[in-house]
């Protein structure tokens, strides 16, 4: 396969080569170029040989020297090709359950295994083959993030409505004898995949350690849209409970043979639980933040040292009032950052708004999926003070747009004030609430 060149930056290596947009990368030190991940293992940084194919069907060999992937070479998306589409159709999906005025990209179902090595996604392994897991291994790909959801075949494939669902288990099989490294992932649905299935999956999974580094338990999220879907129920606070019990039960005894964690529950659990967060010791190195786990406690200590780290203030030289607008969940904790600073910290006057998710409905309460029309009702009207921090998270990739298409600069004209996106971070979250 030929890879379609769109583009070569003036003055480059490529350029000088006389390679132009139109032509063709055929292979690359003598590899044939599929995708981006071909494109950039068989690179080399010191001595490059590219065949490239003209518009005429001529083809000629050019080495360049020294410039690795600075050569110049543009190519029409970033994989080289076309993202390839979920083929499941989980009982679980939350695509399924958008509402359908939303901008077309959000429903495209990704479950691309190259996404997982470059960004970090979660694929399931139905939608590739044996050659595929091949070339993970022999490229040693790692690490590799994968939705398991459970390791008993049948469910998987009732859950994820997918015949291959339960016979690509075997994948992470050979992946695991491969050494490949892999963090996985349980969306845990409350009478299907939790509690004895929860307990034979962390079972199956942990047999496949080292190559298995982390299971991460997450709730399944509900929205409002779910007319004709299968019937699920949110999580009980009982259920909770429960989930966190058979995951220490399961840590317990492997950390007798391997003295640390693998298993850990989202947050969402512990506050649905009604239960304080573990601290960091229990999270060992955070593998898992992006699903969830372990980010209250994580931003929580971050900020508490920064605390005590910056030596603030005893009183601000001109007096700063703020709005800090965040999602149900993490409200208690921003709550706290906020007492912690008005207690050591005089002329400052903080007001934390609890934003409901009107869009989504009720059971969804986490930042990253905060619309900035439910920002905008629930602040409009109000004495917001000098400026409002909103999480950064509930912004997309694309830009600072909100999910439902509002942009930031929207969002602080239509309340006339100053709105600063936050990252996930203590030390930022302090520095934007005293105003550096």
């Amino acid at each position: 396969m030929a890879v379609l060149i769109s583009s070569v930056e003036p003055h480059s290596p490529a350029s000088r080569h006389f390679i132009r947009a139109g032509d063709r990368l055929v292979s690359v030190n003598g590899h044939e170029i599929n995708d981006v991940l071909d494109y950039s293992f068989y690179i080399d940084d010191e001595e490059t040989e590219l065949v490239i194919e003209k518009p005429n069907g001529r083809r000629r060999s050019v080495r360049i020297r020294g410039a690795g992937e600075d050569n110049g070479l543009g190519f029409e998306t970033f994989l080289m090709d076309k993202q390839r589409s979920c083929a499941n159709n989980c009982i679980f999906c939350f695509i399924d359950q958008l509402p359908s005025n939303l901008r077309e990209s959000l429903y495209f179902k990704d479950d691309d295994a190259r996404l997982s090595f470059l960004f970090g996604n979660y694929i399931t392994l139905t939608n590739i083959g044996d050659k595929d897991i091949r070339r993970i291994i022999d490229m040693h790909i790692s690490p590799v993030n994968i939705s398991v959801h459970t390791m008993n075949p049948e469910l998987r494939v009732r859950m994820m409505g997918n015949k291959r669902a339960g016979k690509t288990l075997d994948y992470v099989r050979q992946l695991a004898e491969a050494g490949t490294a892999m963090n996985t992932q349980l969306v845990l649905c409350p009478g299907f995949n939790d509690g004895d299935e929860l307990t034979y999956s962390l079972e199956e999974l942990g047999k496949l350690y080292p190559s298995v580094r982390s299971i991460a338990a997450v709730p399944v999220g509900l929205t409002c849209y779910r007319d004709g879907l299968t019937h699920l129920d949110p999580f009980t606070p009982e259920q909770s409970l429960d989930v966190i019990s058979r995951i220490d039960s399961y840590n317990s005894r492997f950390m007798c043979y391997n003295n640390r964690n693998i298993a850990y529950a989202a947050d969402e659990f512990y506050l649905n639980a009604g239960l304080e967060m573990p601290d960091s010791s229990r999270y060992e190195d955070y593998p898992q933040l992006e699903n969830g786990v372990g980010l209250w406690t994580m931003l929580k200590e971050e900020f508490d040292r920064a605390v005590e780290a910056e030596g603030l203030r005893a009183v601000l030289p001109v007096r700063r009032r703020i709005t800090m607008a965040t999602g149900v969940a993490a409200y208690p904790l921003m709550k706290y950052c906020a007492d912690r600073v008005t207690a050591k910290v005089s002329n400052i006057e903080i007001n934390v708004v609890r934003i409901e998710n009107k869009l989504f409905g009720e059971h969804v309460t986490v930042a990253g999926l905060l619309c900035g029309g439910d920002i905008r009702e629930a602040l409009e009207n109000r004495d917001l003070g000098d400026e409002v921090l909103i999480p950064r998270v509930s912004l997309r990739r694309e830009g600072d747009i909100f999910l439902d298409d509002l942009s930031l600069s929207e969002l602080s004209e239509r309340l006339d004030i100053k709105v600063t996106p936050v990252e996930n971070d203590g030390g930022e979250l302090l520095r934007k609430i005293i105003g550096e």
